[in-house]
């Protein structure tokens, strides 16, 4: 794949059947992208029914433009249990509420934000960079922890995906990277998501699409309980510079703009409705948050 590579560093609930929902940090490989119903069945087991419409990538947002959902299956590695991480890729540009900044990427998938190009950090302008896509930050995000074997100190790095074959549903980069030579494992957060229906409360299998943790911080959690305030608000004592990259998966899902969905920074275990008491009073930021 041309656009991905480099040095390498060293050292839902379905239509068809109900699964049983989970909880937790869990340690998992990526063996789909946006699956075809051929590989609904192949790789993932599951059959699809002939008026399922989960492998309906492409779309349209509220706004009128077009979308595309990547779904990135991901298997535990202890249970073989496999769960969807779900993105969504806007062909509009990012912008702030009032519209006086965009947010770029250069081309190794970090973003900023900046009022013109003239006004870019000198760290961002020393790579390629352009104008970033509504849901580019956040998927190449989990790139960056998925293929993280590739060095991205090195100037040789970059991570780029077509954004014009992406948006026509074209994700043959993508797939090649399963298995592939820069790919790692990640720890992932599985969450429930709460909403309200004319049938009443339904609650969705869901996983945290907005920070994510190599496979050696698992042990981090064995050891700290995370689920304390008080430890939360110790790690909020600390300096950026200070934290270790569990630390700041913590800060990021219990922050301000973090994780709305019920979860725990437990192992992955059985989901307890029971335990589903203080969801509602967690928020996220949507799309068009101020920068």
């Amino acid at each position: 794949m041309s656009n991905i590579g480099g040095e390498k560093r060293e050292s839902v609930q379905f239509e068809e059947k109900d699964f049983p929902k989970k909880v937790g940090l869990f340690e998992a490989k990526v063996i789909a992208v946006n699956p075809t119903r051929e590989e609904y069945s192949d790789i993932l087991g599951r059959q699809l029914s002939e008026e399922s419409k989960a492998t309906n990538y492409l779309g349209t947002s509220k706004d009128g433009n077009s979308r595309l959902r990547l779904d990135f299956w991901l298997e535990e590695v202890k249970s073989a249990e496999k769960f969807k991480l779900t993105f969504f890729v806007e062909q509009k540009e990012k912008e702030n509420r009032d519209g006086t900044k965009k947010q770029y990427i250069n081309n190794v998938g970090r973003c900023t934000w900046a009022d013109s190009p003239n006004n870019l950090p000198s760290w961002f302008k020393e790579r390629d960079n352009r104008v970033a896509y509504v849901g580019e930050e956040d998927l190449y995000n989990f790139l960056r922890s998925w293929l993280s074997l590739i060095d991205f100190s090195k100037k040789s790095a970059t991570l780029e995906v077509e954004f014009k074959k992406l948006m026509n549903g074209n994700v043959k980069e993508l797939k090649e990277q399963i298995n592939g030579e820069w790919a790692t494992n990640i720890v992932a957060l599985a969450t429930i998501n709460s909403k309200e229906t004319e049938e009443g409360t339904k609650e969705f299998q869901t996983v945290y699409n907005k920070a994510f943790m190599p496979s050696y911080s698992m042990k981090a959690f064995r050891l700290v309980d995370y689920n304390k305030p008080e430890t939360v608000s110790g790690l909020r004592q600390k300096g950026s510079k200070d934290l270790k990259p569990h630390e700041r998966f913590v800060l990021n899902v219990t922050g301000e703009y973090g994780c709305k969905d019920f979860y725990t920074f437990q192992e992955l275990k059985d989901y307890n409705a029971d335990d589903n008491l203080v969801s509602s009073d967690r928020v996220i930021a949507d799309d068009d948050s101020d920068f």
